[in-house]
């Protein structure tokens, strides 16, 4: 195993990223799924020159982002972007995608969920045709129910990898799995070896280390089914917006740099673009916790 960090949660340079994360102990990014905010060899210097690779990418399932909805249209939009993204991950030299297939935020479904098995299942097995052909894996996350109503735990998204093929893997993240599941860490167990990437933030999405998961035993279980790829750090900090807040200066108050996009997302996750200082220390926490557990 090995220390990761998606970077989508703040606005800022890549290279202002990999200078932080470097200094930590990561070895690896998963970097945004925006491929238009990226010029690939200018990227592919940025993480020569810092010593870190790229470990693949999230696909950032907002707007109208849908692999299940009704819309043919919209399906293949949403399937063209998808693509998109494993071909940037690819040009990247890198292993994985996280895809989430709906909507984050949707909680309404569009059709009976035999209708949205076929069309989530047919969109699936498009964008996993193209990773094969870009040489990139596929891992399906569920998130919790307040961020989508179609797949909250492993069991879920094992089904859909299962119906796409038995090269297409699952991803699970330690938050969600905290919400979700009866079990958390016979979730791990089922999922075993199909199991491709893991995310990373506490119980409170704070940094790992600042709330209630036992971490030693998550990362025991990680070993447990021999799991070997990334702890990607995926911290989203909720605002506190009251005179008890315990990080008075945590919010950025005059971002920059932010698509109204990105900052709508980050802002329907319950946080908002945090300061410098707060992120740094925020992504320190979380090598401090595990670093020691997976070395």
């Amino acid at each position: 195993m090995h220390l990761s960090t998606h970077n989508w949660m703040r606005a800022e340079p890549l290279e202002t990223t990999l200078k932080r994360i470097k200094k930590f102990g990561y070895e690896s990014i998963e970097i945004s799924g925006e491929p238009g905010q990226y010029k690939i060899n200018e990227t592919r210097a940025l993480l020569n020159e810092h010593g870190i690779r790229c470990w693949g990418a999230v696909t950032l399932m907002l707007g109208e982002r849908n692999l299940a909805a009704r819309d043919q249209g919209q399906r293949e939009r949403s399937v063209q972007y998808v693509k998109e993204v494993l071909t940037m991950v690819s040009e990247l030299d890198g292993e994985i995608i996280t895809l989430v297939p709906a909507t984050v935020g949707k909680v309404v479904p569009d059709g009976t969920e035999e209708e949205e098995w076929e069309w989530v299942v047919d969109a699936t097995r498009e964008c996993f045709t193209h990773a094969k052909k870009v040489g990139v894996k596929v891992a399906i996350e569920p998130l919790n129910r307040f961020e989508t109503y179609l797949f909250n735990r492993g069991a879920q998204a094992l089904a859909l990898a299962d119906a796409v093929s038995p090269e297409c893997g699952v991803c699970l993240d330690a938050y969600h799995l905290h919400m979700e599941e009866f079990n958390v860490y016979d979730a791990i167990r089922q999922v075993g070896n199909r199991l491709f990437d893991f995310h990373v933030a506490d119980n409170n999405r704070f940094a790992a280390g600042l709330g209630q998961i036992d971490w030693p035993k998550i990362v025991g279980t990680l070993k447990e089914v021999g799991y070997d790829g990334a702890l990607t750090n995926e911290f989203v900090a909720p605002v506190d917006r009251t005179p008890a807040a315990p990080y008075p200066d945590m919010v950025e108050r005059n971002p920059v740099d932010i698509s109204p996009e990105q900052l709508k997302f980050i802002q329907d996750h319950g946080s908002s673009v945090l300061t410098e200082k707060f992120y740094t220390d925020q992504m320190r926490i979380t090598a401090e916790t595990l670093l020691p557990l997976i070395k």
